[in-house]
């Protein structure tokens, strides 16, 4: 993995507007979906992004894609500036940046072949693959992918959800893109499938030396894939870095909590865990709590985390960025393998 930097976000918003009325609606606030988040993912590597239901993952994900435009703040494709930029050049970038979609079901057109579907792209990027060669060029993208090219003319409804993953793998790699953003790729997938998916990405990001931003709420796939690894919470970033930072020296009350929640199966284990458990519900993205978002259910909490949000930043010589005023190490037996 080399150090450059494929895809940037600084300090990236992305607020939902709250509007009441039915002919002259009037907004009365907004769901801060994303606020300030500031992250990079480097050439060769997969950023995991994980947090629990509505923390802004998906959002963010769609935000680095540009399938829907940013409040404020910056997104840069190597080196290149998508926020404010003109359809029709963002067209052509896209090309370089593409998405697996979560379900397999509904992200690919029934009535469509699986052969027009992976060959959608050379519809849109005439350049390309010449006309004559894109038959054959997608056949060979459905052997890369562990199908069979004799499947070219199926309809979706032929095959199972991992083979529609897989079929969706397929058409995000049409256009040999450096970056493409799984958001949750093998969530809707049984279990048994979702490890074949995943390996099989990994094998996809070696031959191809693709860059992945994998988000996903299941912290174990994370780990399995991941180089580094972004917590978000209410959409921020509370605490990012390496497999070992985060899955055994959090440092972040939130990432700690969420990693004591991971099922043991080991009977024996179970007994001698520490379980955090949190109190209250997570509050609401329209109305977040001052200070830390995260001190309406943290043990931790004092006066200034009300009066002060904490930085994301490195608390300790050797440590790693985490957005709380009182970071450290909790030591929590999990079952993350």
């Amino acid at each position: 993995m080399t150090s450059d930097v494929v895809l940037s976000a600084t300090n990236v918003t992305k607020y939902f507007p709250i509007t009441e009325g039915v002919l002259f609606k009037k907004t009365i606030g907004h769901v801060k979906a994303v606020d300030g988040v500031t992250v990079e993912l480097l050439r060769g590597e997969t950023l995991g992004v994980v947090g629990e239901s509505g923390c802004g993952k998906s959002t963010l994900s769609r935000v680095l894609m540009g399938l829907i435009p940013a409040t404020s703040g910056s997104v840069t494709l190597e080196g290149e500036e998508l926020v404010g930029m003109k359809s029709s050049r963002l067209r052509e970038v896209r090309r370089n940046i593409q998405i697996i979609f979560q379900d397999p079901y509904s992200a690919l057109n029934p009535r469509m072949t699986v052969g027009k579907i992976i060959g959608e792209p050379f519809e849109i990027h005439t350049d390309a693959v010449p006309k004559g060669d894109r038959r054959r060029k997608v056949q060979e993208l459905l052997e890369v992918v562990g199908l069979s090219p004799e499947h070219i003319n199926r309809y979706p409804h032929q095959f199972s959800g991992g083979q529609r993953q897989r079929i969706g793998i397929a058409r995000a790699l049409a256009l040999t893109p450096k970056v493409i953003i799984c958001d949750e790729p093998v969530s809707a997938l049984d279990i048994s499938v979702q490890a074949q998916v995943v390996n099989l990405l990994a094998n996809l990001q070696k031959e191809f030396n693709l860059s992945y931003v994998f988000v996903a709420h299941d912290l174990s796939v994370v780990r399995h894939i991941s180089d580094r690894v972004a917590v978000m919470y209410l959409g921020k970033i509370v605490e990012i870095g390496n497999e070992h930072d985060i899955y055994e020296t959090p440092t972040h009350p939130y990432t700690q909590a969420l990693l004591s929640a991971v099922p043991v199966p080991d009977p024996l284990l179970r007994g001698h865990r520490d379980q955090i458990m949190l109190e209250g519900d997570l509050p609401s993205p329209a109305n977040p709590p001052s200070g830390c978002r995260f001190r309406t259910r943290c043990w931790k909490a004092q006066d200034i985390c009300a009066e002060k949000e904490p930085p994301l930043e490195v608390h300790s010589e050797g440590g790693h960025p985490s957005a709380c005023h009182f970071a450290e190490v909790r030591n929590v037996t999990h079952a993350v393998d």
